[in-house]
C-alpha cells in the first residue's frame, strides 16, 4: 500500500468534526506512543495533526521538524531536552528545529506538524497556566499565543451563556475543545471535540456552560 493512500481530512473545502474521546488509539512508530490521527497528509511524513499519548517512560525518535510543530500539553508532562513542559503548556519548535520526546509520567497532546510558514522561526514555550487572560468581544477572555502573517492562534474562555456574533471565517478557523461544550447552528461540540471550518465558513457560536477552547484562525 503506498504512502500517499494514508491520506485523511486533506480537502480543506471541507467541514470536519471529530469526538476525540470517542475514538480509539492507535500504534506509532514508537513503542509506547499511541496517537489519534485527524488529519494526515501520508502516513508518517508531511502535515499531520494528531492527538498523542506517551505512556509513561515512552520516548519517540530524535526527528527533525522541516516546516515545524506546535503542540498543546492537555494532561500529564511532555519533556525533550530543552525541558519539561506541564499540561496547559503551548510549544512552538520551528522549521528546521528537531528533538528527541519523551514523558517521565506518560501525557497526552494535541500536535501539529508540518503546517509553518517556512519564515515563520518563532520559538515558543508558554505555560498558559501562568499567564493572564485579556478582555475579547464581549465577556470572552483571550490569551493569544502566537501569530503570524494571516495565522493566529488563541485560547478563548466562554463564560456559561456566553453568545457570540455570528462571523465568518476567512482563511478558515480551526477548534479544539478543551473544556465545556462549543454550540452553534450546526451541532453541538462536547470536550474533545476537533473542528475544522472551511475559508468563508460561517457560524453564530455560543455556550451553556464555562467552555475552553483553543483556536487557529486564517491559515487554511
Amino acid at each position: 500500500m503506498s504512502d500517499s493512500t494514508q491520506a485523511l481530512n486533506m480537502d480543506f473545502t471541507q467541514k470536519v468534526v471529530v469526538e476525540t474521546e470517542k475514538m480509539d488509539w492507535v500504534g506509532s512508530r514508537a513503542d509506547q506512543v499511541l496517537r489519534k490521527p485527524l488529519e494526515r497528509e501520508f502516513a508518517e511524513s508531511g502535515r499531520a495533526t494528531s492527538i498523542v499519548q506517551f505512556l509513561p517512560g515512552a520516548s519517540f525518535p530524535a526527528h527533525q521538524h522541516a516546516l515545524g510543530e506546535e503542540i498543546f500539553v492537555l494532561e500529564g508532562v511532555f519533556s525533550d531536552e530543552s525541558g519539561d513542559y506541564p499540561a496547559g503548556t503551548y510549544l512552538r519548535n520551528p522549521p528546521g528545529s528537531s528533538h528527541a520526546p519523551h514523558s517521565k509520567e506518560g501525557c497526552v497532546i494535541f500536535v501539529k506538524l508540518e503546517q509553518f510558514s517556512p519564515e515563520d522561526t518563532q520559538h515558543v514555550a508558554l505555560d498558559t497556566h501562568q499567564a493572564t487572560m485579556q478582555p475579547g468581544i464581549g465577556h470572552l477572555n483571550v490569551l493569544s499565543l502566537h501569530s503570524f502573517q494571516s495565522e493566529h492562534s488563541a485560547l478563548v474562555y466562554w463564560p456559561a451563556g456566553e453568545r457570540f456574533q455570528p462571523h465568518q471565517h476567512w482563511g478558515g478557523e480551526e477548534i479544539l475543545v478543551l473544556k465545556g461544550e462549543l454550540i452553534d447552528e450546526h451541532g453541538r461540540y462536547p470536550q474533545g471535540t476537533w473542528i475544522r471550518s472551511p475559508h468563508l465558513s460561517q457560524h453564530h457560536p455560543y455556550v451553556e456552560q464555562d467552555t475552553l477552547i483553543y483556536v487557529k484562525t486564517g491559515h487554511l
